[in-house]
């Protein structure tokens, strides 16, 4: 999946602004309050649509005033999500378009629509089209690229669900037959936001199985004890990584103790005996951590990760948004907010968005869309120190 397009309107500081031509590996920045964290709470809001309704989604960014909470402040109307994605580089622009609004204090589904885009010009074709928990989606997809195909060949069926807060998207996407649908839910049920909190994955972990790191990384040592299992030559790679970013540092082992217990070691070549995780600095955690994110040897599709920079050495940022530009090159989209002008400094004209705030409402701009940013870029400068001198408009670091 490649998403290249985000709008929003009436979504928390987000009255009406669009991040278009989003880069595999992007980069956001700007002062604090203006919705870093709200770009990524949107991903959580569809996964947990998803996973639920749209009233849970909501009660989860807005407490018990879900909609009012989240919707705009002093804005009127429905809350509005649109993603543009391709299912692969091949594949068409899609565009999902998400519209929920409320009545008598319970939020819905006004509108949910799928289209393709057919080429530059003529209309797209619509694959799913819900209003109210009603609506059509087309069933013969999978056929559109055979032959000289038409829209009037297109096999509509009616469809109805449960609960008009219910997205069609949610039970369509567990079908062969709706495979961009199914795409698109893939996308949403397994894109992954890092919160991580250091003092979750120092604490021991009771003995169970974790492929994944989870979102506030308190079973990195089952994740370690899985790789060094199944994905040694993984597992390998990493500690080769650490033993260059972390002078010392020349083994890590998840060690299952008798009580059932996983507990991590690290070991330094200077002394025999290993020491634990809790007397690791925060910066050799957090490496470690991003490392087996980063090295995942199922990659997320899209993969968000808020302030990377904090506990780790200036030096280190660089070499580490290389290691998210290396993983997006794989394949996974990479987002990071960062306040790290060190960080900045490794980012390419066309991966940096920066948010401003005006009126109350935030305003999404491209740095590759400034003449005096590009002119400074293409004249060798760096984009953190161009931050730091203030040529980012509104923006002040």
């Amino acid at each position: 999946m490649i998403l290249e397009s985000i709008r929003l309107k009436n979504f928390r500081a987000f009255k009406d602004a669009v991040m278009q031509h989003i880069p595999n590996f992007c980069i956001v920045v700007g002062a604090n309050g203006t919705g870093k964290s709200t770009i990524f709470s949107i991903f959580d809001f569809l996964k947990n649509a998803m996973a639920s309704n749209v009233n849970v989604a909501l009660s989860k960014l807005g407490g018990s005033r879900g909609f009012v909470e989240v919707r705009s402040r002093n804005a009127a109307g429905p809350i509005e999500i649109e993603l543009k994605f391709r299912k692969d580089k091949e594949s068409p622009l899609a565009t999902y378009f998400l519209q929920i609004n409320e009545l008598n204090g319970r939020a819905f589904v006004e509108r949910e629509i799928l289209k393709y885009r057919r080429g530059s010009k003529g209309q797209p074709w619509f694959f799913l089209d819900f209003s109210n928990g009603q609506g059509k989606a087309v069933t013969n997809e999978e056929s559109i690229f055979k032959g000289d195909f038409k829209e009037a060949d297109l096999d509509r069926s009616e469809q109805t669900l449960k609960s008009n807060d219910i997205l069609a998207i949610k039970g369509l996407a567990q079908f062969s037959n709706f495979p961009i649908v199914a795409a698109l839910g893939n996308m949403i049920e397994n894109w992954h936001v890092s919160d991580f909190h250091i003092d979750r994955a120092r604490h021991e972990q009771d003995a169970g199985y974790a492929e994944h790191l989870s979102r506030e990384g308190e079973n990195l040592s089952l994740v370690l004890q899985f790789l060094y299992n199944n994905h040694r030559n993984v597992f390998d790679g990493i500690l080769k990584v650490m033993s260059h970013r972390v002078p010392g540092v020349s083994d890590v082992e998840a060690k299952t103790t008798e009580e059932g217990r996983v507990l991590l070691k690290f070991k330094d070549g200077t002394f025999e005996d290993p020491f634990l995780a809790r007397y690791v600095s925060d910066g050799t955690i957090k490496m470690l951590t991003y490392l087996v994110l980063l090295n995942d040897p199922s990659p997320h599709p899209l993969l968000c990760v808020e302030e990377p920079e904090n506990q780790l050495y200036p030096s280190l940022l660089e070499e580490l948004a290389e290691e998210f530009r290396s993983y997006a090159r794989k394949g996974g989209q990479v987002m990071v907010s960062t306040h790290s002008p060190d960080f900045l400094n490794a980012a390419e004209l066309d991966e940096v968005f920066w948010l401003v705030k005006k009126n109350g409402y935030t305003e999404i701009h491209r740095a590759s869309e400034d003449e005096q940013i590009r002119k400074y870029m293409e004249d060798g400068d760096k984009m953190g120190y161009l931050w730091k001198q203030g040529l980012f408009q509104g923006v002040n670091p």
